[in-house]
């Protein structure tokens, strides 16, 4: 609760926290590891007592992160997995064309990031000379960033993560319902590309829930990074695939495109809350950040003061972003003083996170541009690609997390999704996490997902507690 000096309770946590989540989509935990385990690391059930917890749009992906998470990995591992997952299970928010952002933490002031939180950039970037593209696409950074995040802060081996998807691409994942209602949006368009067509319309008819989704172009690819890198797909074999590619779906990359997209390290933007601790939002460019930091801070102040301000956050979070994305200063936005702006329609963004019992903790947004990004499968590949941002508006990214550089601890974290709602939805999780209490649901579309230790990790484990959004078909889950 961002500039406000209320001590705020856990009390809800014993209670069953009701007001945060819908059916089965709160986990709560008391336990910490009471031992070693006769279970070998990398397997599941290597990890007694508390594990940690996830949380996703997609429940299938959510399993995943917290199968890492059973087997000793950490939240780096978790989250990774989850993407790749994710772009299995998703493709219409997370496809391997996908672009977007995270925020990671490591407690530990020897470890990475010197026990402050990071933000890894990786949004996509558009073609150098698209030449004639009918439909160009954006560089896929999902796996660059991926690799990115894990490589510095985990400590399980890349190529493990990436199995679950790859087995799930090639023998088939039942088709949730989070996929199902992006699929219903555009179907007509969708199914007007060979290769998508193939994949979400088998036999000429729409996935259909409880179905199975199978990809094993997709499959290929992701064995082709477990065995020769992430790399390839950037430099290798597989980016000469995908610029082949391109001139029967309309893409415009080229691997000279492919080879100089990076992912970067930067510092979170920081400000101080309650107890001494600090909360980290995604820095400039990323508009999402300072927008997020600004609805955060209105909202606390209207907890503070017994008030529902968040249809004042809602318009000055959306005031920010526009402000941002004319190149406004930080300092001066994260004022509150921005002018009124507007950001037009924007794309959807899907929220992933971890934590792991030694308070280490991982959150992400990403987005393909546009549900299902261009609509079209570059051939020989299964990768959907996303939106070049030379084509359409930026999704706006809204992260969150909260930590306590003197212990140093971990306290809460929280992402939106909702194109303009983001931000809002992120500042609404986040309070809630801390305090217990929504203040209100997320203005439509937003969407909140969040996971919090009010009693701080890695020492009050059973303070802890995950959710997604009551109205999502996420899951949010972890274990004792």
């Amino acid at each position: 609760m961002i500039g406000t000096k209320t001590r705020v309770s856990t009390a809800w946590l014993l209670a069953g926290a009701v007001t945060l989540s819908g059916c089965s989509t709160l986990d709560s935990i008391g336990n910490t590891i009471t031992g070693k385990s006769d279970v070998p690391v990398g397997t599941v059930g290597n990890v007694q007592g508390f594990l940690g917890g996830v949380a996703a749009d997609e429940p299938q992906a959510a399993l995943t992160g917290r199968s890492v998470l059973s087997a000793g990995g950490n939240a780096a591992d978790a989250v990774t997995a989850m993407g790749f997952q994710l772009a299995v299970t998703l493709p219409s928010r997370a496809g391997l064309g996908a672009g977007g952002a995270c925020l990671v933490y490591n407690p530990e002031r020897s470890g990475p990031g010197g026990g402050v939180p990071e933000a890894v950039l990786f949004q996509s970037s558009a073609p150098a000379s698209p030449g004639g593209a009918d439909r160009p696409a954006g560089t896929p950074m999902l796996a660059r960033g991926l690799f990115a995040l894990q490589s510095r802060y985990g400590q399980r081996p890349v190529e493990t993560l990436i199995v679950p998807a790859e087995q799930a691409a090639r023998f088939g994942v039942v088709v949730s319902r989070a996929l199902l209602r992006d699929l219903a949006v555009v179907a007509g368009p969708l199914s007007a590309d060979p290769g998508a067509r193939a994949v979400f319309f088998p036999g000429g008819k729409p996935l259909a829930e409880g179905g199975s989704l199978v990809q094993p172009e997709l499959g290929g690819t992701l064995a082709q990074m477990r065995v020769a890198g992430v790399g390839d797909l950037y430099q290798g074999a597989l980016a000469r695939r995908l610029e082949d590619g391109m001139p029967a779906i309309g893409g415009g990359l080229k691997v000279s495109d492919l080879r100089i997209a990076l992912p970067r390290f930067a510092e979170a933007l920081k400000l101080p809350s309650i107890n001494d601790d600090k909360v980290a939002f995604l820095p400039a460019p990323e508009a999402g950040g300072v927008a997020t930091a600004v609805a955060a801070r209105i909202i606390a102040s209207g907890m503070a003061g017994g008030q529902d301000l968040t249809s004042q956050a809602m318009a000055q979070s959306i005031n920010t972003a526009a402000a941002a994305r004319q190149g406004g200063n930080t300092e001066t936005l994260l004022a509150g003083n921005a002018p009124a702006g507007a950001l037009g329609a924007l794309p959807a963004s899907t929220v992933f996170g971890a934590v792991d019992r030694n308070g280490g903790a991982a959150i992400c947004a990403v987005s393909m541009g546009n549900l299902f990004g261009t609509g079209r499968i570059a051939p020989g590949t299964g990768v959907l690609m996303g939106v070049s941002p030379g084509r359409a508006p930026q999704p706006l990214l809204a992260l969150a997390l909260e930590y306590n550089p003197n212990r140093p601890a971990f306290r809460a974290m929280a992402g939106g999704s909702g194109q303009a709602a983001a931000p809002i939805a992120a500042a609404l999780g986040l309070a809630a996490g801390l305090t217990g209490q929504l203040p209100a649901l997320p203005p439509e579309p937003g969407r909140a997902t969040t996971i919090a230790c009010p009693g701080y990790l890695p020492k009050a484990s059973g303070s802890c507690a995950w959710t997604t959004d009551p109205r999502n078909l996420g899951l949010a889950i972890g274990s004792n």
